[in-house]
C-alpha cells in the first residue's frame, strides 16, 4: 500500500499548501530540533533492543504498567506486528472505509476477510471519513470478536471521548494503538506503542524484533514525552476552523464535504475525478490534496481535506470555484 498513501509532497516540485496529510503543520519542533542536534552521539551504540526506558515514560504517563505498553516504529509497524502474531486465528473483519494497511496486512499474512471473523479492525477516529464511534459502541462491537484492535493514532485531533489504556488493560480482547508520529506531529521519526493487557504485550513482543527502534527516535520520544509536547495548542479553534472550511466548501456547487470530528474530512466532487481535481490543484494552484479513490467503499469522486491555516483553507476554497467557473465555460 506504500504507493496509495496520502502526503505524497515528493512527486511534487512546485506544492505550497499540503492538504493531504492529515497531521497538523502548525507545531514548532524547533526545541526538540536543538535537542536532536546535541544528541547526535548517539548513533555511535546500538539502541535498546526493545525501547524500554520509552515504554516506562509512557506508562507512568497513561497509569498503568510498563508491561502493558509496547513501543513500535509508528502504528503501521503495530499493525503488522499484530497481524503476524495472531495469523493463526485465521479470519478478520475491517470495518470499511479505512485505513488500507489493516487490510494489507492481513493479506499478507493469509487472513480471510469475514464479518464474523476472530479479529476486528477498528480506526477510531476513523481514516479517512473523521467519524468517531462512541465508546459504548467499541465495547459492543469487542463482544462480537476474539480481538478488536482499536487504531487511535488521531486521538489528540479530537475532542470526542475515546477509550483509554487504564480500560483496557485489564482485558484480553481489545488492544489500542497509539501513534506519536501524529501526537507530537513528527512523522519522520516513525514511533507509536500499543497498549494492552500484560497478556497480549507478551504475546506480541514474542514476535517483535530487536532494535526496531533507532537511537534518535528513542531519544526523541523520550523528549517529547518529559516535556509534555504538545502539537496543537489550541484543539477547540483548530476543529471550529475545520466546520469552517467545510460550511465553505458545501457551498460550492458539485462539492459536498461530510461531516467529522477530527481535523479533516471526506468529499465528493461531481464534475470531475478526484485524480483530476488533485492534478489540476497541484499543476495550477500548488495545493495538495488527498485523492480517496483507493479506500474500500469509497468512489473516484472522492477525496480528502485536512485542514490548514484559515488563509491556506481560503485559498483552497477559492481554487476550487475557480476549477468550478472553468469547467462550467469548457
Amino acid at each position: 500500500m506504500i504507493e496509495g498513501h496520502g502526503d505524497d509532497l515528493f512527486r511534487y516540485n512546485s506544492i505550497k499548501m499540503n492538504f493531504s496529510s492529515n497531521i497538523y503543520a502548525g507545531t514548532d519542533l524547533s526545541a526538540l530540533e536543538t535537542y536532536l542536534c546535541s544528541r547526535m552521539d548517539v548513533v555511535r551504540s546500538y539502541p535498546e533492543p526493545s525501547a524500554a526506558s520509552l515504554e516506562q515514560m509512557i506508562a507512568r504517563e497513561c497509569g498503568i504498567s510498563c508491561d502493558e505498553v509496547l513501543v513500535t516504529s509508528g502504528a503501521v509497524d503495530a499493525i503488522y506486528l499484530i497481524a503476524q502474531t495472531y495469523r493463526g486465528e485465521g479470519t478478520c473483519h475491517v470495518v470499511q472505509p479505512t485505513f488500507r494497511e489493516y487490510e494489507d496486512a492481513c493479506r499478507v499474512f493469509g487472513y480471510e476477510e469475514r464479518e464474523d471473523g476472530a479479529l476486528c479492525w477498528l480506526c477510531n477516529p476513523n481514516n479517512p471519513t473523521g467519524d468517531v464511534m462512541a465508546t459504548e459502541g467499541v465495547l459492543a462491537l469487542a463482544e462480537r470478536y476474539r480481538l478488536l484492535i482499536v487504531d487511535q493514532s488521531y486521538e489528540d485531533y479530537t475532542m470526542a471521548p475515546l477509550l483509554q489504556p487504564a480500560d483496557v488493560v485489564s482485558r484480553d480482547d481489545i488492544i489500542l494503538l497509539h501513534s506519536m508520529t501524529k501526537r507530537y506531529a513528527v512523522p519522520g521519526l516513525r514511533l507509536g506503542y500499543i497498549t494492552a493487557s500484560a497478556r497480549i504485550i507478551s504475546k506480541l513482543r514474542e514476535q517483535y524484533r530487536p532494535w526496531a527502534i533507532n537511537a534518535l527516535s528513542l531519544e526523541a520520544g523520550k523528549w517529547l514525552v518529559s516535556h509534555e509536547a504538545v502539537a496543537i495548542q489550541d484543539l477547540p479553534s483548530y476543529l471550529a476552523e475545520t466546520q469552517r472550511l467545510r460550511s465553505m466548501l458545501n457551498e460550492i456547487d458539485g462539492i459536498e464535504a461530510f461531516g467529522t470530528q477530527t481535523n479533516f474530512f471526506l468529499c465528493t466532487i461531481k464534475q470531475a475525478t478526484a485524480a483530476q481535481l488533485k492534478e489540476y490543484l497541484a499543476r495550477e494552484h500548488g495545493i495538495l490534496i488527498r485523492d480517496a479513490s483507493n479506500f474500500t467503499g469509497l468512489t473516484p469522486h472522492h477525496f480528502r481535506i485536512a485542514t490548514q491555516s484559515p488563509a491556506e483553507n481560503d485559498a483552497l476554497v477559492a481554487a476550487l470555484i475557480n476549477y468550478e467557473l472553468r469547467e462550467l465555460n469548457e
